[in-house]
């Protein structure tokens, strides 16, 4: 009998919400599962005290000035990579069969990329990583024979319920990604610009990062989740809809051009796609409590209120049409989320800056990375300035 196969994780973006999430699965399954490598943005103290968890002799720090510091906090044998540079290096480690990326931003991009060209199965939480440079990323991935398995609970379910193979296959009619819908899902339109950023970051169902959470309840997380599927089960955005699912218990669905539709349904815990990501094809028995049904009392769905939270038909015309306007959309979300945050636009502005700098972008071919990194500089800057005169 051949022995399970135990996969080695280089975990780039380990002190947030996701990373804490994988150490913990990884903690859970010893035998399956080995952290070799650890990297962080600059909070250097949970960094240093993960790696001596997990006793990895790789780490990295986004912030080179506080390598010194970091150095202090570590057990001998650690080396340190500092900068982007070393994001590269971690993710190219040749003791990491997979890299599992949930670095926010940018910032995962070119480290994405380099593992990929290593031959490094790449396990994706960061939505820009698809959203932004899709073309390259699978392209990419393709052609060195890689697997591009989704972290993201919503792509995790329609990955599992497609058995790991594409939607454009012709038995498949829709992908349907489910939404929260937030914390602003049954409040009057005239009053979302009364709406302040503590309101927002208070989800529903969900324990999540200030960015993406202010995203649900914009729903531009759902617009560049549309985006992120188109490219990871090879489908046209026409056949990618979103359907509102308050409870989030069912995480997306695929339906098929019969009428019949899959379904993935757990709780609400990062935890299982994180786990089926990294030990995927094989299903594992771990800690994560299964559904307890009679307690579910009720399932309930809705149409997203398109009119009032527009971030979705933003995100359509972004997908449809292609290039370098998914990463626009992306980047002028990002700056008006930090803008709404601080308190200099309303709620609404965030969609309406999106919108503004889309309509100025000329689009051009998202061939290379280096297109779309000028594409997100530019909206970035023009974002900036929309959001001042917001003000």
């Amino acid at each position: 009998m051949i022995p399970p196969r135990k996969r080695r994780v280089a975990l780039l973006g380990s002190t947030g919400s996701i990373g804490t999430t994988t150490l913990n699965v990884a903690r859970a399954m010893p035998d399956r599962i080995e952290i070799v490598a650890l990297a962080a943005g600059n909070n250097i103290e949970k960094l240093a005290a993960q790696a001596r968890q997990t006793g990895v002799r790789h780490v990295a720090i986004h912030d080179a000035s506080q390598e010194a510091a970091l150095r202090a906090l570590l057990p001998d044998g650690v080396k340190i990579h500092t900068g982007p540079d070393g994001l590269i290096e971690v993710a190219t480690l040749a003791e990491a069969d997979i890299v599992l990326v949930s670095i926010v931003g940018t910032a995962g991009l070119f480290p994405a990329l380099a593992a990929i060209n290593a031959g490094k199965d790449l396990a994706i939480a960061s939505k820009e990583i698809l959203v932004m440079a899709g073309e390259v990323i699978t392209r990419a991935a393709e052609e060195k024979g890689v697997q591009l398995l989704p972290v993201d609970s919503e792509h995790n379910a329609i990955f599992q319920c497609l058995n790991g193979q594409h939607a454009r296959n012709a038995e498949v009619s829709r992908l349907i990604l489910t939404a929260s819908g937030g914390p602003f899902r049954q409040l009057p339109a005239n009053e979302l610009a009364k709406v302040t950023p503590e309101q927002a970051l208070c989800h529903p169902t969900w324990n999540m990062g200030p960015k993406i959470t202010i995203d649900s309840a914009t729903l531009f997380n759902k617009g560049l989740e549309m985006i992120e599927a188109r490219w990871l089960f090879d489908i046209g955005m026409d056949r990618i809809d979103v359907v509102v699912h308050p409870q989030s218990i069912i995480h997306s669905m695929v339906e098929f051009v019969d009428g019949s539709v899959l379904a993935q349904l757990s709780r609400t815990d990062m935890g299982f796609p994180i786990q089926y990501a990294l030990t995927w094809p094989d299903r594992i028995k771990g800690t994560l409590a299964p559904l307890d049904f009679p307690s579910l009392a009720k399932l309930e769905f809705e149409a997203p209120r398109t009119d009032d939270f527009p971030a979705l038909d933003l995100a359509r015309e972004a997908g449809l049409t292609g290039g370098t306007l998914p990463a626009v959309y992306n980047a002028a979300n990002e700056v008006a989320v930090d803008a709404f945050r601080a308190g200099k636009i309303p709620f609404p502005g965030i969609w309406q800056c999106v919108a503004s700098i889309m309509q100025n972008h000329e689009v051009q071919a998202s061939s290379s990375l280096e297109s779309v990194v000028t594409a997100d500089q530019w909206a970035r800057h023009a974002a900036r300035k929309f959001c001042e005169c917001l003000q």
